[in-house]
């Protein structure tokens, strides 16, 4: 069951990466990003509400001891965003896609090491035809004259997709059980929490953009300030499509026999849904290859889908 709400967060995950690209085109990334946060803060204050209603000991979930470990998660998820909403802004979303999808071979490596995940023969061939398929895809964007190893761009995605996979690897810690080395923490309440630390995170990071002005250009928040901002209504669905997919996420990791290598893998599915977009709604080039590249990913999800039944 847990595979099935991971294709689901694909899915959503897709169309978010869609209202992200249309949210960022000519758009400031910084005030983008704090509103994701904000409505995603909104989104979730029944949650809280609902923690703080029940049960009034736990409305601090446990202290700073707790609390600490979700502001870490705060920290390593708006970091990958905000290189990420950098990334997506300025290259193709055909290439964007592709290149995020490397982050469950990071995971599966790191799933390997720490927390001693096994893979099947089915899972194991569903993984290197994704890896196939992603170098496939990567290789493509170099036709369209993107220099991977100069474009900054380029290296702001990688290290979105980088911390990503950190990023992975560290929910399956906190929601692990403590009798399997994790944390044990509930699912929805992790979610609460961390939505509430970036919304705060960003604010402080928006303001000091203000006060600072002209006199950090080297930051990356800075490189381009004198972008106005454009309220779109695209942006409010950033969120609420993040949400629901990181609601599904988080449930498929919560269920018996979920492996975050597989789950991270089928996230990065996302990829067929903004390659379709992407070819009809923003005329992106080179379509007719990326998509005999694009069938290879699709033939590794199916494998991966197969290893669990």
């Amino acid at each position: 069951m847990w595979i099935v709400f991971a294709f689901l967060s694909a899915a959503l995950l897709g169309f978010y990466d869609v209202f992200k690209k249309k949210s960022l085109n000519g758009n400031d990334v910084m005030m983008v990003l704090l509103l994701n946060c904000l409505f995603s803060s909104v989104i979730f204050l029944p949650v809280a509400a609902g923690y703080v209603g029940n049960t009034v000991p736990e409305a601090l979930f446990g202290g700073w001891a707790v609390q600490r470990w979700i502001v870490l998660k705060a920290f390593i998820v708006l970091s990958s965003w905000i290189c990420g909403y950098y990334a997506m802004k300025h290259l193709p979303i055909t290439l964007v896609g592709p290149v995020n999808a490397t982050r469950p071979v990071l995971v599966l490596l790191g799933a390997l090491l720490l927390f001693g995940e096994r893979l099947n023969a089915w899972q194991w061939a569903g993984v290197i035809v994704a890896m196939a398929g992603f170098y496939m895809l990567k290789v493509g964007g170099k036709r369209e004259g993107i220099d991977f190893m100069h474009n900054r761009w380029i290296l702001c995605l990688i290290a979105a997709a980088l911390l990503g996979a950190v990023s992975g690897l560290y929910d399956k810690f906190l929601l692990s059980p403590s009798s399997g080395g994790g944390m044990g923490l509930d699912r929805l309440a992790v979610q609460t929490y961390f939505n509430f630390y970036q919304l705060a995170i960003m604010a402080v990071l928006v303001g000091s953009r203000y006060v600072m002005r002209g006199k950090c250009s080297m930051w990356l928040m800075h490189a381009e300030s004198d972008t106005s901002f454009q309220w779109r209504w695209w942006i409010p669905l950033i969120s609420l499509f993040i949400c629901m997919a990181d609601i599904a996420y988080f449930y498929s990791l919560s269920l018996d026999g979920a492996m975050i290598s597989v789950v991270s893998m089928v996230r990065r599915s996302s990829v067929v849904v903004s390659f379709m977009v992407g070819a009809f709604l923003f005329h992106e080039k080179q379509l007719f290859a990326k998509a005999v590249d694009l069938a290879v990913v699709v033939l590794s999800m199916i494998l991966l889908y197969l290893g669990t039944k």
